[in-house]
C-alpha cells in the first residue's frame, strides 16, 4: 500500500521564511477557489499550484481543507467589516451617512464578487461551516453597531422613522446589493439586460440607494 503522510506531520515541518506573505497568497488563491467551485468541488492542488506551494505547506497553516475554508470565510467578513469601520460614518449626517454606507456594500459586492458567492455557497451548503467559525458572530456586530447608531440619530433629528431594526435594515441593504451579482445571469437573460453594463450597474446602484431611503423615510 501506498505510504501517506498525515496532516499533523506535515504541520511538523520546518517554519517558511516568509509565513505572513504565504499564508496571506494562500488565502487569496483559496478564495478564488471556493468562490468558483464552493467547499466540494474545490482542489487543494489547484491553490497550492497558484501560489507555488504545497499541500504540506497548506496543511501547517491550515490543517485541512475544511479549516482553509473557514480561514477564507472569516477573512472574507473581517475584509468587509474592516472597510466600513474606515467609512468613519458616525460624523456624518445621517442621511448622508446612509446613502454613503448604502453605495458602499453595493461598491463592494461589485469590487468583490467572490465573496458573493462564497456566501451563496456556504448557504446552498446549510451554512454548516460558518457555524464552526467562532468568532464570525462577533465579528460581524459592528456592522449592526453602526447601523444602529445611524438609525437612532436619523430617527432623532426626524430624518428616520422611529422603532426600526437595524438587523432588518443590513438584510435588505446585503440582499438588494447581492441580487445584482448573484442574479446578473438568470435576470439579465430573461428580460435582456446586460447587469455588467456600467450604465447598468450604476442604475441599480441608484436604486438600491433610493429604495432604502424611501423605506426608512418617516412618512414611509
Amino acid at each position: 500500500m501506498p505510504r501517506t503522510e498525515s496532516p499533523d506531520k506535515w504541520r511538523a515541518m520546518r517554519k517558511p521564511k516568509a509565513p505572513g506573505k504565504s499564508r496571506s497568497d494562500i488565502l487569496a488563491a483559496a478564495a478564488d477557489e471556493f468562490a468558483r467551485h464552493g467547499f466540494n468541488g474545490s482542489r487543494l492542488e489547484a491553490i497550492a499550484a497558484r501560489t507555488r506551494t504545497t499541500r504540506a505547506m497548506i496543511y501547517y497553516y491550515f490543517r485541512n481543507r475544511e479549516g482553509l475554508y473557514r480561514a477564507v470565510l472569516e477573512e472574507a467578513y473581517r475584509d468587509i467589516r474592516t472597510a466600513e469601520a474606515e467609512l468613519d460614518l458616525a460624523h456624518m449626517e445621517p442621511v448622508a451617512a446612509m446613502r454613503r454606507l448604502v453605495e458602499f456594500v453595493f461598491d463592494y459586492y461589485q469590487r468583490n464578487p467572490s465573496f458573493v458567492a462564497l456566501v451563496v455557497a456556504e448557504n446552498q451548503a446549510g451554512g454548516r461551516h460558518i457555524h464552526k467559525v467562532h468568532r464570525m458572530q462577533s465579528l460581524n456586530v459592528s456592522i449592526i453597531g453602526t447601523l444602529r447608531d445611524i438609525l437612532d440619530r436619523g430617527a432623532a433629528a426626524g430624518r428616520f422613522r422611529p422603532g426600526l431594526d437595524a438587523v432588518d435594515v443590513h438584510l435588505a441593504i446585503s440582499a438588494l446589493g447581492f441580487f445584482q451579482i448573484a442574479n446578473r445571469h438568470t435576470f439579465g437573460y430573461i428580460f435582456r439586460r446586460d447587469f455588467a453594463k456600467p450604465k447598468q450597474i450604476a442604475q441599480h446602484r441608484k436604486l438600491v440607494v433610493d429604495v432604502v431611503l424611501g423605506y426608512l423615510a418617516p412618512n414611509c
